[in-house]
């Protein structure tokens, strides 16, 4: 697989103190050529716990024809593995608490449910990605008692519950029911590829999503990268934004950015600056090649942060930020349930089923997930179109273009809860209703 060279990292201050990725003269650079499956998918979380009322694997195949159809590409699969007992938060757990990679949890199944799943995925267009877990374990996962020099200690040379350092400041967390490995011991890096390349070769997953990416050292995620790909090509999502990342390791990052700029829109809280504020620092931070994952919400958003409902208001609002998440640069997510409407937040250590209960936004989600699968001007990263931000006179509505060839889509956004007039370009009055969208596909 063909990567590009990374020349240096350099401070800018005019972007924030931010970190601006260096490369190589134009001529000189190599894109980074993702699996051709990946070019023009959306990806879906699956959290199997909450995704159905029984809340195993067979509640998730049911529902595998429904999610081809909507236009999915990639099926992202939270970790399946047994979770820790000792130190275990709640009644059932965190998913992030390993107790033994190269297993899985029976609350969910067997390796051969798993399997099918994988087989019928793929049989329907679409392929599987494991969220994978390589910062820490469960206390009783027996690396803790077999190698025990693999792990972190704290001040007394005691293994201890992972302090974890948020990366935007605030207080440190001690994450109690884990404990962290220690990537300066050699002998864990083949250990911990081995175990990935194990659910490749017995599950016949497509690649991974990666927890806590920036927090295991990249060379590691580049040395594993290449061990997968002298058997197959596969496709790394990080759970980070490190631009370095996406030189030889993934070929995806959270785009937390954008997210961010969405909830504030959708509050009253921005309107259009912040979105050509937004593109400008993706451009200066990340060359064309780099998948974005653009996203409304997650499982960390939706347990920890809010509820749809909670960020974006009403249906409409989260409609229309859900368009622009959609059809600018970068790769859709959705979150299991949103094409309900997630009016609450899920549990995350406890059984809490979504409720399937309304169907308004499926069809709206299949609308534009298979225009993404569809139109060439929506595929993902260099396989796409570039973005050129309409100027008009109105700060509450952004209207943009994306073009491939002779095909384009343009795309007009109130990103308020009041009727707005603007001059479409060549002078023409337009008039959009609260949080209307108009999109034009040729």
């Amino acid at each position: 697989m063909k990567r590009r060279e990374l020349c240096s990292l350099i401070a800018a201050p005019a972007l924030g103190g931010c970190t601006v990725l260096g490369l190589m003269p134009e001529e000189n650079r190599i894109d980074f050529a993702h699996v051709p499956w990946s070019r023009q998918a959306s990806i879906y979380e699956i959290n199997v716990r909450q995704f159905s009322a029984a809340g195993d694997f067979a509640g998730v195949e049911a529902q595998l024809p429904r999610l081809a159809a909507m236009g999915v590409g990639i099926l992202w699969f939270m970790p399946i593995q047994p979770i820790g007992i000792s130190h275990r938060k709640g009644r059932l757990g965190s998913y992030y608490s390993i107790r033994d990679y190269v297993a899985v949890n029976p609350e969910f199944g067997s390796l051969a449910d798993f399997r099918r799943i994988v087989d019928r995925a793929h049989a329907l267009g679409m392929h599987v990605i494991l969220d994978w877990v390589a910062n820490h374990t469960a206390w009783d996962h027996p690396w803790v008692t077999r190698h025990p020099e693999w792990y972190l200690k704290d001040a007394q040379g005691a293994i201890s519950g992972y302090l974890y350092h948020p990366t935007e400041g605030g207080a440190a967390e001690e994450w109690g029911d884990v404990v962290g490995l220690d990537y300066r011991q050699p002998a864990l890096w083949p250990a911990m590829t081995d175990a990935m390349r194990w659910w490749l070769r017995e599950a016949g997953i497509d690649g991974f999503r990666c927890d806590v990416a920036h927090l295991v050292p990249t060379p590691f995620w580049e040395q594993a990268r290449s061990a997968f790909e002298r058997e197959r090509p596969v496709f790394m999502l990080a759970e980070a934004d490190q631009p370095e990342l996406h030189v030889r390791a993934f070929d995806m990052s959270y785009d937390w950015d954008l997210h961010k700029r969405l909830v504030e829109i959708a509050q009253g809280r921005a309107d259009a600056a912040t979105l050509r504020a937004w593109w400008a620092r993706r451009q200066a931070l990340y060359p064309p090649d780099a998948y974005r994952m653009n996203f409304t919400s997650n499982h960390d958003k939706n347990s920890w942060s809010g509820s749809d409902a909670e960020f974006y208001g009403s249906v409409p609002a989260f409609k229309a930020m859900t368009v622009l998440a959609a059809l600018l640069p970068g790769m859709a997510l959705v979150y299991g349930g949103q094409e309900a409407f997630l009016d609450r937040r899920l549990a995350f250590f406890e059984r809490d089923p979504i409720a399937w209960k309304q169907t308004e936004l499926a069809e709206f989600y299949a609308r534009l997930l298979q225009l993404r699968r569809s139109h060439p001007a929506l595929a993902n990263g260099q396989y796409g179109g570039g973005l050129r931000i309409v100027e008009i006179d109105n700060a509450a509505v952004f209207s943009f273009t994306r073009e491939r060839g002779p095909r384009s889509v343009s795309v007009a956004v109130n990103l308020s809860a009041r009727p707005q007039r603007f001059a479409a370009p060549g002078g023409t009055a337009r008039h959009l209703a609260p949080w209307e969208t108009t999109i034009d596909a040729i």
